[in-house]
C-alpha cells in the first residue's frame, strides 16, 4: 500500500512546490519504497491523469513548473522518483552511482504505481508524459500497458547516446567488460563536475538552467553522479529491445514523440529513425530545442506544450467540441 507522509517534497522560493497535492511513499514489488505525489488540478471536472515518467538524475521537483501547466488545463499528474535516484532509497552503498540491477525492474515500478497510486487515487482516463529515460520505460513497457493507457507522449525518448568523451559502442563494450567482471555497481567515470550554462546539452534557457543548478547545490542528497556499468548495459540492451520492428510494431498505444533537433544527449536522427518503424507514433521535431525541452526558453516549451495537449484528448477536447457547436 502507498503511505502518506506530510512534506516529503522539497519547496523552495524559486521552485515552490504546487498546491492541492498528496505525497508519500509505495513499496514496490521487491520491497523498495519510492518517493511519489499526486497533484489534483482544481478544475470542476478532472479530464484525466498524466503519469509523469523522469529521466535519469530527476526527480519530483523539477518538474513543478511543467505539473502546474497540466494541472491548469484540468489534467491531474501522478508521478514518482525512479528507483536509485531523487527522494528513493538508492541501490549501491555509493549514494552518487547512478544504478539499476535490471532496467525491468523500472517497469514493474510503474506496473505497481498504476496498481497501487493511479488506479485508486486519481482520475480516469491514463495518459503517460515521459521524458529520456522515462520514455524508454514507457516504449519498453509499452505493449503491455494498452489497456490502460489511453496515450503517450515522449519527449527525447532515451534510444541513443552522443556528447560523450566516448563513443556510444565504446561506452557499451567498456560497460560490458565491467559488468562482466564483477564491476557493475562501479561507474566508468569519475565524479561529475557541476556543469557550466556555457556548454551544458540539455537546455538554452539560463533562469531555468539556475534554477534546477540551485536545487543540485542546496540539495545533493536528490541527485546522482555518473551512471553504473550496469545501469549503462541494462539501458542499452533495452534501447535494442526497443528499436527492433517487431516491439515498435506491437505498441498500438497512439503516441506523440517531441524530438528536441539540437538534442546533445540524444541523437536527433536516432529519433527520427525510431519514428520509421513506430506506426502507432508521430514525430514532432522542435527546431533548435535541446535534450531538456520541458526545461528549455518558453518558444520551446510552448511547441512542447502545444503538442502534447493538441494530442491529449481532455486538455483541448472541451475547447474543440465548442468550436464545433458553434459552427454547427
Amino acid at each position: 500500500m502507498a503511505t502518506r507522509m506530510d512534506q516529503v517534497l522539497i519547496s523552495t522560493p524559486d521552485n515552490p512546490a504546487p498546491d492541492n497535492r498528496t505525497e508519500g511513499y509505495f513499496e514496490t514489488f521487491d520491497g523498495q519504497k519510492l518517493r511519489y505525489a499526486v497533484f489534483r488540478s482544481n478544475a470542476s471536472v478532472a479530464k484525466g491523469t498524466v503519469v509523469l515518467l523522469q529521466g535519469r538524475n530527476e526527480y519530483i521537483e523539477k518538474y513543478f513548473e511543467t505539473i502546474r501547466d497540466l494541472t491548469a488545463r484540468g489534467l491531474w499528474v501522478a508521478t514518482f522518483d525512479l528507483r536509485g535516484q531523487g527522494g528513493s532509497p538508492r541501490l549501491v552503498k555509493k549514494r552518487q552511482h547512478g544504478h539499476v540491477r535490471r532496467f525491468s525492474d523500472y517497469e514493474r515500478d510503474l506496473d505497481v504505481f498504476l496498481e497501487k497510486v493511479v488506479l485508486p487515487d486519481t482520475r480516469l482516463p491514463f495518459y503517460i508524459l515521459a521524458h529520456s529515460t522515462g520514455a524508454l520505460i514507457a516504449l519498453s513497457a509499452a505493449p503491455y500497458l494498452a489497456t490502460r493507457i489511453e496515450r503517450m507522449v515522449l519527449s527525447a525518448p532515451f534510444i541513443g547516446l552522443i556528447g560523450q568523451a566516448a563513443s556510444a559502442s565504446t561506452i557499451r563494450r567498456l560497460a560490458s567488460i565491467a559488468s562482466t567482471i564483477g564491476l557493475g555497481s562501479m561507474p566508468l567515470t569519475g565524479k561529475l563536475r557541476e556543469p557550466e550554462f556555457r556548454d551544458n546539452p540539455l537546455t538554452s534557457d539560463e533562469v531555468r538552467f539556475e534554477r534546477n543548478a540551485s536545487m543540485m547545490r542546496n540539495h545533493p542528497e536528490l541527485t546522482l553522479g555518473p551512471p553504473t556499468s550496469r545501469w549503462l548495459v541494462e539501458s542499452f540492451r533495452t534501447i535494442d529491445k526497443v528499436m527492433t520492428p517487431n516491439h515498435l510494431f506491437s505498441i498500438t498505444i497512439p503516441t506523440v514523440v517531441i524530438a528536441p533537433t539540437r538534442d546533445g544527449v540524444v541523437p536527433y536522427m536516432a529519433q527520427e529513425r525510431l519514428s520509421r518503424y513506430f506506426r502507432a507514433g508521430q514525430l514532432v521535431p522542435v527546431n533548435g530545442a535541446r535534450h531538456e525541452i520541458f526545461q528549455e526558453r518558453d518558444v520551446y516549451r510552448a511547441a512542447a506544450l502545444a503538442a502534447l495537449h493538441a494530442f491529449i484528448p481532455g486538455s483541448d477536447a472541451e475547447a474543440e467540441q465548442e468550436i464545433e457547436g458553434i459552427g454547427a
